[in-house]
């Protein structure tokens, strides 16, 4: 007796569907884990934990990174710089900070904006990109201006020499 060639290519495929459906969760009374969860605890990994397949490092048993995916002394000295401002979107794992229009008291016909981005998991002068933005009210309506380079250097220097001192700070504790 022949086996069709059909059977023979499908064999593998239905083995992989067989052996990923004991990772679904058809009961509801299971407990529903979440993506964190699953790469502690090793899920999702076809050859097991400590596998090498066709060379590689061995990474796959170390746990993932867990907190912040970005320079946390960059970070906190970007949140305490402009922390004047009221925040619209933070994302501590993309790194990307976005503050609403603020109006400075003294000058209520300007407002100004900023967007930080942090590029790098090392405190490094180029892990970080900033972006301001100003605007001044003109007959009634919110117009755009220009920035100056200078401000945008003069607060990335800010949260430079911040994200230094934190960093000193928490060596000599």
């Amino acid at each position: 007796m022949r086996i069709p060639f059909f059977f023979i290519l499908s064999f593998p495929f239905v083995l992989t569907l067989w052996g990923c459906a004991k990772d679904l969760n058809i009961n509801n009374d299971e407990e529903i884990i979440s993506k964190r969860d699953r790469l502690y605890k090793g899920y999702g990994k076809f050859f097991g934990e400590d596998t090498l397949l066709f060379g590689g490092d061995n990474n796959m048993g170390k746990k993932p990174d867990v907190g912040i995916g970005v320079n946390t002394y960059l970070w906190r000295a970007t949140l305490s710089t402009i922390s004047f401002m009221p925040l619209k979107s933070v994302d501590p794992f993309g790194g990307v900070i976005i503050t609403d229009w603020h109006v400075i008291p003294k000058i209520p016909k300007e407002r100004f904006k900023v967007n930080v981005r942090i590029l790098d998991r090392m405190l490094r002068a180029d892990g970080l990109t900033i972006s301001i933005f100003k605007e001044i009210r003109q007959n009634g309506r919110w117009v755009s201006s220009s920035i100056s380079n200078k401000s945008i250097q003069d607060l990335e220097d800010a949260i430079l020499m911040k994200a230094r001192l934190l960093k000193s700070n928490r060596k000599k504790n």
